[in-house]
Order: C-alpha cells, then sequence, then structure tokens
C-alpha cells in the first residue's frame, strides 16, 4: 500500500510533466535503446551508438509500452513507479535507523521534492533504476538476516544491470564487511557473496563483446567517460565539485548547515528523561563508505559531471540530517519545512551559477523552448533543411522523440561556438534555416565570478563553452533572425537564410 500510495503522489506532482516529449540523454540513447528493444528485442541498441549501458532500463520500458502503448505519458507514468518504490526504501530506511515513522515519512518528502530526485523522477534515465534497486539492496544488508543478505545480493545485482558503474556500491561494501571479518568470520562470509552481483554484469559485457567487438562501448564513448579523465587535476578539481553536489547543491546547504548546527545542542530527552536514540554507528559507517566511494569513482567516471549519477546519495545525506533533526532539537519538524521550502525554491528557480537543466524543473523549460522552435519551423519552412545541434538534430530525425510526425533533414554541428559556426559556414550540404539554442546553460546576471582560471578548467575538463548570440550566428552566416524566445536563462532562436552558405566568416 505504501508503494502505490507513493505512486499515486509522485505521478500527480508530475501531472503537468507527464506529456513532454523526451529530453536530452533520454532522447541521445535511452529512449532509442528502449524502442530497439521494443520494436525487435535487440539487448543492444542499433539505431544509437551502443554505450554497454545493461539492458535492464529498456526491458522494462518495453514491458511498459507493451502493455499501455508507446506514448511518453506511460514512459513518465512508469519511471514515477521507479521513483516510488526508491522512495518506499527510503521509509523503510528510516524505520531502520530512526525506528519513528514521522522520521521516516519526512525523509521521504524531502528526498521526494529535492530538486534532482524530483526531475529525475519521471526522466528515462537508467540512474533512477539504479538508485531504487541500490537503496532496497542498502534495506535488505541492514537487515542483519541470512535472507536479507541475499535479496541484498539480487538489488545489488539489478543496480548494476541498471547501470554498471553501481557495481561500486556493493564492491566497497564488501570490502568494508571482508576487513572487519578479520574479527568476525561471518563479515567475510556476508562481504564475499557481496561481491556475487559482478557475475551478471561480467556476463552482460561478455554478450556485449561477442555481439559488437567492444567490451565497453564505442570507443570515443569509452574515451569521454574514462580514459580522458584521469588527470589527477581534474579528478581534485571533480572531487570538489562532488563533494558539493552532495551538500550544497540545489540548496541542499540549507539542510546540511541546519544539521550542522544541530549537531552541536545537547541530545533532547523524551518524558522520561531517556535521551532519544544516536543514529547506529553500524548504519552510518555504511552510509559513508557509499557515499566516499561513489564520491571518488564519479570523481574519475564521467566526462560530464552530472548530478544523477549521485542519485542514491541524496537519500542517505536526507536521512541522516533529519535524523540529526530529530535527536538534537525539539521543534525538528520546523527545520524539516524550512528544508521543504528551500527544496522546492530549488526547484523552481535557478541558482545563480551553471547547472544541468536536468537538476529542476529547467528541463521542462528547454523542451517547450525546443518545441516552439520547431513548430515555427514546420510552420514557415515545412521543406527546409535545417542547421542544429544535438539534441535537437535528433528531435527533428526521429519522430519516436515525440517532437515531429516525419524526419526533417539536417545538417549537424556540435555547438554554436564560432569555431562550430564556421564549420557550418564551409560545410557543403545546402540548408536554408537554422535552429539555434543554448547548449550550456549560462546564468544572465552571475552575481559572483570564480574567475578566467576556473572557466579555463571548466573548458579543459568539463566541456564547457560560450554559445553565440542568435545574432552573431546570422551575421556570420549571412542570415535574419526570424523568431527567437527565451526563459530563465535558456534560448532558441530560427534563422533563415536566402542562399547557400559561403559566408566569409570573421570573429565576433
Amino acid at each position: 500500500m505504501t508503494l502505490l500510495a507513493l505512486w499515486a503522489a509522485v505521478t500527480l506532482a508530475h501531472w503537468p510533466l507527464l506529456h513532454l516529449p523526451y529530453y536530452w540523454d533520454e532522447a541521445g540513447y535511452y529512449i532509442p535503446a528502449a524502442f530497439d528493444f521494443f520494436r525487435n528485442g535487440s539487448l543492444i541498441p542499433w539505431s544509437t551508438l551502443s554505450n554497454a549501458h545493461p539492458p535492464l532500463p529498456s526491458i522494462c520500458l518495453a514491458a511498459a509500452w507493451k502493455l499501455f502503448g508507446f506514448a511518453p505519458v506511460v514512459t513518465r507514468i512508469a519511471m514515477c513507479g521507479v521513483a516510488a518504490l526508491a522512495l518506499t526504501a527510503v521509509w523503510t530506511l528510516g524505520r531502520l535507523t530512526a525506528g519513528r515513522a514521522s522520521v521516516a515519512w519526512a525523509s521521504v518528502l524531502l528526498t521526494a521534492i529535492y530538486p534532482i530526485f524530483f526531475a529525475q523522477s519521471s526522466l528515462a534515465h537508467a540512474d533512477l533504476f539504479a538508485a531504487a534497486a541500490t537503496l532496497w539492496a542498502l534495506v535488505f544488508f541492514l537487515e542483519l538476516t541470512t535472507a536479507g543478505i541475499w535479496w541484498a545480493v539480487l538489488c545489488f545485482s539489478l543496480a548494476a544491470l541498471a547501470k554498471e558503474t553501481s557495481i561500486v556500491t556493493p564492491i566497497a561494501i564488501a570490502l568494508w564487511e571482508i576487513a572487519r571479518g578479520l574479527r568476525l568470520s561471518k563479515n567475510i562470509r556476508r562481504g564475499t557473496l557481496l561481491l556475487l552481483p559482478v557475475v551478471p554484469l561480467a556476463c552482460w559485457y561478455l554478450y556485449h563483446k561477442v555481439h559488437t567487438g567492444f567490451v565497453f562501448g564505442n570507443p570515443e564513448y569509452l574515451r569521454y567517460n574514462a580514459t580522458a579523465t584521469l588527470t589527477p587535476l581534474r579528478i581534485l578539481l571533480a572531487f570538489g565539485h562532488r563533494l558539493l553536489h552532495v551538500t550544497a547543491h540545489m540548496n541542499l546547504f540549507v539542510l546540511t548547515l541546519l544539521a550542522a548546527a544541530c549537531a552541536i545542542l545537547p541530545v533532547v530527552e523524551d518524558p522520561y528523561g531517556k535521551p532519544r536514540a544516536a543514529f547506529p554507528a553500524s548504519t552510518l559507517a555504511i552510509f559513508g563508505v557509499v557515499l566516499l566511494v561513489n564520491l571518488a569513482a564519479f570523481s574519475v567516471l564521467g566526462g560530464a559531471l552530472l548530478t544523477r549519477y549521485l542519485l542514491p546519495l541524496y537519500p542517505l545525506v536526507i536521512l541522516f540530517c533529519v535524523h540529526t533533526f530529530y535527536r538534537r532539537f525539539q521543534s525538528w519538524v520546523l527545520l524539516a519545512g524550512l528544508s521543504a521550502v528551500a527544496f522546492v525554491t530549488g526547484l523552481l528557480v535557478n541558482p545563480p551559477y551553471r547547472f544541468a537543466p536536468e537538476d529542476n524543473l529547467a528541463y521542462a523549460d528547454v523542451i517547450r523552448l525546443h518545441q516552439s522552435a520547431i513548430a515555427q519551423v514546420l510552420e514557415h519552412y515545412p521543406h527546409a533543411t535545417v542547421l542544429t545541434a544535438w539534441p535537437v538534430s535528433d528531435e527533428l530525425t526521429k519522430p519516436e522523440l515525440g517532437y515531429v510526425s516525419s524526419a526533417v533533414p539536417v545538417v549537424a554541428i556540435d555547438n554554436f561556438t564560432f569555431e562550430q559556426i564556421q564549420k557550418a559556414a564551409q560545410s557543403p550540404e545546402p540548408y536554408t534555416v537554422a535552429l539555434i539554442f543554448s547548449t550550456k546553460y549560462d546564468p544572465p546576471h552571475l552575481p559572483f565570478s570564480l574567475g578566467q582560471r576556473n572557466e579555463a578548467f571548466d573548458r579543459r575538463f568539463f566541456d564547457f563553452h560560450h554559445d553565440l548570440a542568435p545574432e552573431a550566428v546570422a551575421r556570420l552566416l549571412d542570415g535574419d533572425v526570424e523568431w527567437r524566445a527565451a526563459k530563465k536563462g535558456q534560448w532558441v532562436a530560427v534563422l533563415h537564410f536566402n542562399r547557400p552558405q559561403e559566408a566569409k566568416l570573421m570573429a565576433p
């Protein structure tokens, strides 16, 4: 009943978002991969480059489409169900650690409305599947029963088959248990069992190798997400970002600072003079291991510092902070309420620094802007070849993503920097329209600056760039800005050209 109630609540909260077409990595990989499996049962996608991601999300989404039809609303309601499954695990963890339903429900509420978790709750990314399975694995592991450890192994295996990087969590806990087992033999057995999820993941990679010739996906994907990220300075900078992601990002600092302030207060006593129970030390140690290993792993892996990679960590941080409120502050519900206000604000108001739009409801603004621009192209230039960049290039050429009813021819470039516009000017492929947009969120008015050195690091290590303004692109390609729109720092524009492009470029 708890799961069904949470599913209904999450779906209702996401009601205005359920019919939105697919966004960014949904459109770039996860939906095409699942659609390929839905159409012909192929575990390895053929309509997009294989990244060697395990197939569990594709299987689950295809099952939902088989039952209810292929449509974004079906996908998003199914993902709300996965989010509800994760929240049910948070509730169970709250009961296990605090022993009070009020603390458990406060943790569930704060997790559900935390901007990153809320935004991801209806997006078809593998990370939500992996987070739900990982959280349930922790529930079963902390129960300290023979059956529980086997259920934990199963859930960790499912997490690894949803997102390969999830394997770092059971390996880390296994090593922790084995190290503790130098004194207790039963810990060695538990730790050894937690290494079993490596087996199904290895089988998947063997299958992928046999069918594609590559173990870890196409070489460019491997380079971007693994081999090109091994510079020591880059790892150090990434770890700093990751630490901020789990302590401060999207107004999380309100929760963590309040918890830090509460930590110096005396423990609250119940009416009988008994102090409220501390957070279990063994559980806190496991949470610490999970947090530290994931922060380290995702400082090395992943070309982009996407916060959704850390999705299983946010409930752990929230749960510990709420328990600290409860143990150290009599009116702890007020502090939880203040944190809730901060989270809702973060969900609706963009922060004063660069971030990925999928971290809050900015992603919905991007989708609607793209829809409006595509509608302008289809209405006024129905037979045009369109100059654009990914993901709009996919939105125009793949009707299954929900933006067009039939494919529109495109000429694709990487982004809208001067170098790429120069490439477009020299392209032999004719185009008469350009649909350009902000490929990176750049705050309209930064209240502070970290300096040119920091931006140089972002350009060098984290693929940051500045897109040219529509007027600059139009000037360089000898065209006109026919339509434009903007919302909260994101923008789109439609440009029209009266002849094939042979413009001679000068730096703007």
